[in-house]
């Protein structure tokens, strides 16, 4: 008789009082931590038309008695787009009537140089339409077909879509310049000023806020630039921010955890050291940067040093704790047989509060990469924080953003990474227990002394 056995799933309620979720369901909240800002970032990006916070220009022009000059790709708010482009309808206004009348201000070689100017502003549409290469883009004979062809109406607008008046102005400015020359000719351009082409713009997001593939593609461009003299490739200036961050972190931690360990054992050491190390985590570390920089001069040396202070004050008062956390009973039982101040420290202390100290190390590495961006900004600039700067500096924020998801991704993959390796460093917590001890495990059993955590044999403890 075959006997079957029925596998009851037991499904884990979402909402449950200190009650751990089934792994499927960590595995899409996890996945959704992610997806949703992401989801966000992307409805913010691709519709500006909803919210049309900016107007991108497509097509711009100069104003008159106006210092400040737009281009194509600046962006205006949807407030002052209007009146930008009123401004413009009311100089054009100005030239037909002033044209009526015969009444042409200013002489002829300046009205040329002003003609010439409104003949290129067709350039970015002529460029965006695939009509004419970038280098082509520069040759005004060429942008002089261009003005002929639009008028004529014998050119296909694919990506900008050239409006009603100005496709109208196009061709009243053409029949002037027709007049003069066939073919484009500096000194043969018309003495009459030009009607100006009138902006046009879409819905955008401000400048500070690219879309997600525009940033995908730059970061692409800018990770796959090599070195160019002194400017050094995106990867050099990656492994540069490393070595400050874990440089800085280690020192800390070199000097921070046994300090830490020794104010939370000793209250000797807590009442000495602790009331000092409270207050300086108070004072804001860049103030030192200045005082850094003349200690340990412009180089490296500053950055290590600041992410340092950053840590190290948080570190020892964290570690401190942490060693207080453990178990009385632990510390009174090796008292009672008998058991030293170094032999408690050893076989006591360290193996009961490794593991939560190693959580705290994992966490306050965060702490360092948070001190990244200021300490690469200090002395001379460098690494990563030294091209978000220049980019962030120039608005190229497309560029900004790679950089600041690269610090994300790098805190995060270590956090993680070290998380997972928990359980493998410390076979002897309850998460673990149920595991093989492999070459790592066996390694911390030997630097922690084995016999420790051995299981008696026939009520003796292995040799």
């Amino acid at each position: 008789m075959k006997s079957s056995k029925t596998v009851e799933k037991i499904s884990s309620p979402w909402f449950a009082i200190r009650k751990d979720l089934n792994s499927k369901q960590r595995l899409i909240l996890g996945s959704l931590s992610f997806l949703l800002p992401l989801l966000i970032w992307a409805f913010v990006s691709y519709t500006p038309f909803i919210w049309h916070p900016d107007v991108k220009l497509q097509l711009s022009a100069d104003r008159e008695d106006v210092t400040t000059i737009y281009s194509a790709g600046d962006r205006l708010s949807k407030e002052f787009f209007p009146s930008f482009v009123g401004a413009i309808q009311s100089d054009n206004a100005e030239i037909l009537a002033a044209r009526e009348l015969g009444d042409v201000k200013g002489s002829a070689s300046r009205i040329r140089r002003a003609n010439l100017k409104v003949m290129r502003h067709i350039t970015p549409v002529a460029t965006a339409n695939g009509w004419v290469t970038k280098d082509e883009a520069k040759d005004d004979s060429i942008l002089y077909g261009i003005w002929q062809q639009l008028a004529e109406g014998s050119l296909e607008q694919k990506k900008i879509q050239l409006s009603d008046e100005n496709l109208e102005i196009i061709k009243r400015n053409w029949a002037l310049m027709s007049e003069r020359s066939a073919e484009f000719v500096s000194k043969r351009l018309p003495e009459t000023p030009l009607e100006k082409l009138v902006p046009q713009g879409v819905a955008s997001n401000p400048v500070y806020l690219p879309s997600p593939h525009e940033v995908f593609y730059k970061g692409i461009e800018d990770f796959t630039f090599e070195a160019d003299g002194d400017r050094p490739s995106m990867f050099q200036r990656y492994k540069h921010s490393l070595r400050i961050v874990f440089m800085g972190f280690l020192l800390a931690a070199a000097v921070g955890v046994p300090l830490g360990v020794m104010c939370g054992t000793f209250d000797f050491f807590s009442k000495l050291f602790e009331p000092f190390i409270d207050f300086f985590r108070y004072m804001p570390a860049p103030a030192f940067s200045t005082l850094l920089v003349a200690v340990f001069l412009a180089h490296d040396a500053p950055k290590i040093a600041l992410v340092f202070v950053g840590t190290f004050f948080q570190l020892v008062l964290v570690v401190a704790n942490t060693t207080r956390q453990l178990d009385a009973s632990l510390l009174e039982a090796a008292q009672t047989l008998g058991a030293k101040k170094l032999t408690m420290i050893k076989r006591v202390i360290l193996p009961g509060i490794l593991p939560d100290l190693f959580n705290d190390l994992r966490i306050l590495l965060g702490w360092a990469w948070t001190w990244l961006v200021i300490a690469e900004l200090i002395g001379v600039k460098s690494g990563l924080t030294e091209f978000m700067d220049t980019q962030g500096r120039f608005r190229n924020f497309d560029s900004v953003f790679p950089i600041i998801i690269l610090i994300g991704v790098s805190g995060f993959v270590t956090d993680q990474f070290l998380s997972s390796l928990r359980k493998y460093l410390f076979p002897w917590t309850p998460e673990s227990s149920s595991k093989q001890h492999g070459l790592i495990g066996r390694f911390i059993y030997w630097i922690l002394d084995r016999k420790v955590y051995d299981a008696p044999v026939n009520g003796k403890v292995n040799s």
